[in-house]
């Protein structure tokens, strides 16, 4: 993984899993070992989904430019359908507290799109191509003289 992608993913990664540390303890404290175990599984589950999808989304970007709209939609439906699975899988189950795991899944969720938009914003991303404007010689558009 190249240094710019790695940096994105820790970038988001690192705020996300502090925040689920605090969802963890607080859902800890409100409903007992079962709901911390709840908000972790939501918040391991949410990073996993979101960095997998991250790193899909960026070797996409890179080797399969004309792609990437449809990937990004395909990937967004397929973790609905597979956080849809793991719900329906874990529906009646009393390994955890489901409403800690919903919790926990949303919050995570929530900040590690805020902050994927706020490392978006802060990176320097040029607008053109900076090796390309130099193999590529100008042509003449006027009238030659």
């Amino acid at each position: 993984m190249p240094s710019n992608d790695a940096r994105n993913l820790l970038q988001c990664a690192v705020p996300t899993a502090a925040a689920g540390a605090v969802v963890v303890a607080v859902s800890g404290v409100v409903a007992g070992g079962k709901g911390a175990i709840g908000a972790a599984v939501g918040v391991v589950l949410a990073i996993l989904f979101m960095g997998i999808g991250l790193f899909v989304l960026q070797w996409t970007a890179k080797t399969l430019p004309q792609l990437f709209q449809a990937m990004g939609l395909m990937l967004y439906g397929a973790q609905l359908l597979l956080l849809l699975i793991f719900a329906a899988v874990f529906k009646d189950t009393s390994l955890f507290n489901p409403k800690t795991f919903a919790l926990g899944l949303v919050i995570a969720t929530v900040v590690w799109m805020a902050a994927q938009a706020r490392a978006h914003m802060k990176a320097k991303i040029f607008y053109i191509d900076p090796d390309s404007a130099k193999s590529e010689k100008p042509e003449k558009t006027g009238p030659s003289s």
